[in-house]
C-alpha cells in the first residue's frame, strides 16, 4: 500500500478546502426567499409607490383585488376577480410574479380561464421600469405565513 507524503500537510488543507468548497455551492442552491437563485433577480431599486401607480395606469384593478388596499379602484364587475397579496405559505419570488405578469397562462389552474388561456391581457407595452416597481409593490402585499407540518 503506497501512502502520500507530503510536507506540512498540503494534500489534507487541499482536500479540506475540496470538500467546503463543494459544501458552500451545495448550500446554495438550497437557499429560498424572495430573490432565490432558482428564479432571477431585478434590480434591488425597484419603488413600491410607483409600483402602485402602474397598477392603476394599467388597470390590473380591473380583475385584481389587492390585500390591503382599500383606496384602488374597484374590480370590474363582469371580471372574475383574482386577489392578489395576502398571508401565503410560500414565498413568492420577483421571477414567480413577473412569469405571472408576463405569461399568465403559466399557471392557469386555480385562475380563471377561457379555452384553457388566461384573460389577462397581453402586458408587452409596460415598460420595465414599470414591471420592476410593479413587483416591488406587490412583494409589499404578501406575507409569509408559517404552516404547521403534517405528520403522518
Amino acid at each position: 500500500m503506497t501512502q502520500l507524503k507530503t510536507s506540512s500537510g498540503l494534500a489534507g488543507g487541499v482536500i479540506v478546502a475540496l470538500v467546503l468548497g463543494i459544501l458552500a455551492v451545495a448550500q446554495s442552491g438550497c437557499t429560498s426567499g424572495r430573490h432565490s437563485p432558482a428564479g432571477f433577480r431585478l434590480p434591488e431599486n425597484g419603488d413600491p409607490a410607483r409600483g402602485k401607480a402602474a397598477f392603476v395606469e394599467l388597470r390590473c384593478f380591473g380583475c385584481h383585488t389587492v390585500s390591503g388596499e382599500q383606496d384602488l379602484p374597484q374590480p370590474d364587475q363582469a371580471a372574475a376577480t383574482v386577489p392578489l397579496g395576502g398571508a401565503v405559505s410560500e414565498i413568492r419570488t420577483d421571477g414567480y410574479l413577473v412569469t405571472s405578469i408576463i405569461h399568465p397562462s403559466h399557471r392557469t389552474k386555480s385562475a380563471p380561464t377561457v379555452d384553457g388561456e388566461s384573460p389577462m391581457p397581453d402586458y408587452s407595452r409596460m415598460t420595465v421600469r414599470q414591471l420592476v416597481d410593479l413587483v416591488a409593490y406587490l412583494q409589499t402585499r404578501y406575507r409569509l405565513t408559517m404552516t404547521s407540518p403534517m405528520y403522518p
